[in-house]
């Protein structure tokens, strides 16, 4: 039976991907995108035409709940990845960060459990974690909110583990640690690098290098996604999606210049450096129970996984939708 799908967040890097898998594997797809002026659907405008043609859009607002009851009617599972994720920005905006992580899962919730949706992925993240206080990070490691991000997810966690408690809503807590590819914003560490390097920059400017991250490649993030769905024994439960690996962004950043352009340096910029207390220093996550309970298995290494990435930002189009120049909290 060909089961509707629901995803938020789908205009976003790791929605866009998981709308391809899923149209791939032959669900029906709604994709729920951000309402704006410009009708821009992120990037999902930059998918083949033969699988956005598939896709149903839906256009709101994760905190609007009346708007998400309409998304989601008629749905049987719901894969929720709309948020704010950007640490930096969340520092001087936290109030938004409750509105849209906080408030926008409860909507999620809210309506799951009046149309009885058969599953409900909850996407969290590795930083609720914080710095690793044992490794590789287990989903009983304790939370730390180290920023607001941090707290807003950590909070989104909690709230849709009460719904399943107090309400049996059907959900599953999906954890994925440092997760990069094509389409990732520039905020994140290795576009910051890339996008650098290709532009003819040889002072690369990042904050602090010692902290390490266990590395994700996308397709293998959303793969866990669709795995974790189809996985009764986690309904209710938390799961990490990992490599149980980790690289320093110093190493990280040293590979990629060996790549693209040996001559360069790395500087450091003093406004990339996050608080001492609220940078997270190491990711090193276990992946034991999805690899238990699933039939989820890593296929891309670091190696196989960077050098896809660097391929798409090398064609100009995609390269030239990111202004490098600019600290992009």
């Amino acid at each position: 039976m060909e089961k509707k799908v629901l995803v938020t967040g789908a205009d976003g890097f790791i929605g866009s991907h998981l709308v391809e898998e899923l149209v791939e594997k032959g669900f029906i797809v709604k994709a729920f995108v951000y309402y704006n002026s410009f009708n821009s659907w992120g990037w999902l405008d930059k998918l083949p035409k033969k699988v956005l043609s598939k896709v149903e859009i839906f256009s709101g607002d994760i905190r609007d709940s009346n708007g998400v009851r309409t998304a989601m009617k008629d749905c049987d599972i719901v894969y929720h990845l709309a948020a704010l994720i950007a640490i930096p920005f969340s520092y001087h905006s936290p109030d938004s960060y409750i509105d849209t992580n906080v408030k926008g899962t409860l909507n999620i919730l809210q309506a799951a459990k009046d149309f009885d949706i058969k599953r409900v992925i909850v996407t969290s993240t590795s930083e609720v974690y914080g710095t690793a206080l044992f490794v590789p990070i287990t989903e009983l490691h304790p939370k730390q909110p180290q920023s607001p991000y941090s707290a807003s997810k950590i909070a989104s966690d909690a709230i849709s583990e009460s719904f399943f408690r107090s309400f049996n809503v059907p959900i599953s807590i999906v954890r994925p640690f440092n997760t990069y590819g094509p389409r990732q914003s520039a905020r994140a560490v290795i576009p910051t690098i890339i996008t650098q390097l290709l532009s003819g920059e040889t002072e690369i400017k990042l904050g602090d290098l010692s902290p390490t991250r266990d590395l994700l490649y996308v397709k293998d993030t959303v793969k866990g996604f669709v795995e974790i769905a189809k996985t009764d024994e986690l309904i209710g439960e938390e799961c990490n999606i990992c490599t149980e690996s980790e690289i320093s962004v110093g190493d990280l950043a040293l590979e990629l210049i060996k790549q693209i352009n040996p001559k360069a340096i790395i500087v450091c910029d003093e406004e990339r450096l996050r608080p001492k207390k609220s940078e997270v220093f190491r990711l090193f996550g276990s992946k034991n129970k999805i690899t238990q309970l699933t039939n989820w298995k890593q296929q891309f290494n670091l190696e196989a996984g960077l050098k896809e990435t660097i391929d798409w930002f090398r064609i100009p189009t995609n390269l030239s939708q990111y202004k490098h120049h600019i600290y992009n909290i």
